[in-house]
């Protein structure tokens, strides 16, 4: 379902990684080894907000880098930093994901949102919000369109303890049928969800 090949990136005369390549299939991996290490880097180049040196992602079959649409229409993505469109609403980075991946704003995702306690919070701008609240619209977001692959970096950061625990459900939900790949430093939710924990250096 993903794939990583030959996959090199560097700042300036630092390399972070060169010429990873691996395989994940169906199940949440959890990314937990120290910082520093890469762990973002390569969540945002499978996600394509960076674009590598050289090598490609595969998901679910298609190439990010000569397929791209069809490559995101199967990826879903809760960034690290959540802020990006600050004076957007929750409801409305909902519909815009929705409309992106052409699938309904159904009652499944909105009962979600509601589990993770946004619905007081759906019509307040981002900038309005607290960190917590804004990762918990990027994980509601990321069940639309029935994803592949869901990318996550720091997925509970900010969570209460109803929230970790919604989180954690969903993750072992998804891990079934498709690749939850996160970076966490949460032992707890690593535990919870049932994820295998990796580093990157091993893949290298």
């Amino acid at each position: 379902m993903l794939r990583i090949q030959q996959l090199s990136k560097r700042y300036g005369d630092f390399p972070v990684f060169q010429g990873l390549t691996h395989c994940f299939t169906p199940g949440c991996v959890a990314l937990c080894e120290e910082d520093s290490t890469g762990k973002s880097t390569l969540l945002n180049l499978i996600a394509g907000a960076i674009a590598p040196d050289s090598g490609d992602v595969w998901i679910d079959g298609h190439s990010l880098t000569h397929a791209p649409q069809q490559a995101r229409a199967r990826l879903a993505y809760v960034p690290d930093n959540c802020l990006v469109f600050p004076t957007q609403t929750g409801r409305g980075l909902l519909e815009q994901v929705a409309a992106e991946k052409n699938a309904a704003l159904d009652e499944a995702t909105l009962e979600l949102a509601f589990d993770l306690g946004l619905e007081p919070h759906l019509d307040k701008r981002f900038e309005q919000m607290s960190t917590g609240t804004r990762r918990k619209v990027f994980v509601t977001a990321a069940a639309l369109g029935n994803p592949a692959v869901v990318i996550a970096d720091g997925p509970s950061n900010g969570f209460d303890a109803q929230g970790r625990a919604v989180l954690a459900e969903l993750f072992k939900a998804w891990g079934k049928d498709r690749v939850v790949l996160f970076a966490s430093h949460d032992a707890e939710l690593v535990e919870a969800c049932g994820a295998m924990t990796v580093d990157v250096a091993a893949l290298r």
